[in-house]
């Protein structure tokens, strides 16, 4: 679904991303994890087509895609998430969802002069599949809720359910389960799985929450220094001595998988 050739992004004389080549499989859930300053972030910019490349390729289901901006990249259906959610804080939670499908007739003031009917009609289908999408994530009780108010979690999961409201074809998760308490990232983790599962979304997810990486994702990808250091299933990148290496800076002195553990509270 995705592929990332030879990228490198340098801001002066900075290397962010340094000559990066990696993939995403459909219908995979795949984890990118790495030390701070590896580049993850970056990465995540330019698939997402917040940055272009300084050189090298991003293919998106086998077409060049290279420097769109993010509004095409949507078009194409690739959508991503934000580590702090950017909700539209004075709008409900419902209007919130409203807002994501494209070429509404309501948009434009001729239609709503001169085709009030078919403006109402579209507006009637999207709020149904709004409803639909809240029920989907268990958050149909706070629709009419300003999303403002709502719990970081609450806010993670309104950020799921955008992604829900076009026909995705891949979703960019970037530290999803941040400021979010178990409970709720219990509902997002159940979530994400469920569209995996039920509508083939593929997810590519930026995540130091190892317990999340080991029950989502496979393969995991290991960034270090701008570039790729590994992949693999998380229980063989958990015994790499290699990765431990990367994010602690030393040998390891206990085992791997303890180790590897503590990295979930490192920062991004």
């Amino acid at each position: 679904m995705i592929d990332v050739r030879n990228v490198t992004k340098r801001f002066g004389g900075f290397y962010a991303v340094d000559d990066c080549s990696l993939s995403v499989e459909k219908g995979s859930i795949t984890g990118l994890i790495g030390p701070n300053g590896a580049g993850k972030t970056t990465l995540f910019n330019i698939v997402a087509g917040a940055f272009s490349p300084t050189s090298g390729q991003i293919l998106l289901d086998g077409q060049d895609v290279t420097g769109l901006p993010a509004h095409a990249l949507f078009g194409r259906g690739l959508l991503r998430t934000f580590q702090i959610a950017h909700e539209f804080s004075h709008m409900t939670v419902t209007e919130n969802l409203m807002m994501v499908p494209e070429h509404q007739p309501g948009e434009h003031l001729a239609s709503a002069w001169f085709r009030p009917g078919a403006v109402g009609q579209r507006e009637s289908e999207v709020r149904q599949k709004a409803e639909e999408v809240l029920d989907f994530l268990k958050i149909g009780h706070v629709k009419n809720e300003l999303a403002g108010n709502l719990s970081g979690g609450q806010k993670k999961l309104l950020e799921l359910g955008r992604t829900m409201m076009v026909d995705a074809k891949v979703v960019l998760l970037d530290e999803i389960a941040a400021g979010v308490n178990r409970t709720l990232l219990n509902d997002l983790v159940d979530n994400i799985e469920r569209l995996n599962r039920e509508f083939g979304y593929t997810f590519f997810v930026i995540e130091h929450d190892m317990d999340m990486i080991a029950r989502l994702c496979d393969p995991v990808i290991v960034m270090a220094s701008g570039s790729v250091m590994t992949q693999g299933h998380i229980a063989d990148i958990q015994r790499d001595e290699a990765v431990i290496e990367a994010y602690f800076g030393g040998s390891p002195t206990g085992n791997a998988t303890t180790s590897a553990d503590h990295a979930a509270g490192a920062a991004p």
